[in-house]
């Protein structure tokens, strides 16, 4: 399950560098129809990078909302459970130790 969570984002990912490749050849063919200067080109280029990186980041926190959903769907607990857990069974043993040396 978490193999294809973690393909998924990386396929995400993936995509999103080649979109910003593309979008590179997309401001060098703009440039040239558009006689845009070298300045204008960065300028839209660093737009849409910026757009880009936007995109990216709502991308990677809609991952991680799906994957914490997925998780608790097949019962996975979260770190902090777990440490909680680990301390409660750690409290529980040496209370049983006390009492069984009583």
């Amino acid at each position: 399950m978490l193999e294809i969570i973690e393909k998924t984002l990386l396929t995400g990912i993936g995509t999103l560098a080649l979109t910003q490749k593309k979008a590179e050849e997309l401001i060098d063919e703009l440039k040239e129809r558009l006689n845009l200067s070298e300045e204008e080109g960065k300028k839209l280029l660093d737009k849409m990078q910026t757009v880009v990186k936007e995109n990216q980041s709502k991308l990677e926190e809609m991952a991680q909302v799906e994957v914490k959903k997925a998780c608790e769907r097949i019962g996975i607990v979260t770190t902090e459970e777990f440490t909680k857990l680990k301390k409660k069974v750690e409290q529980l043993e040496k209370q049983l130790k006390a009492q069984t040396q009583e």
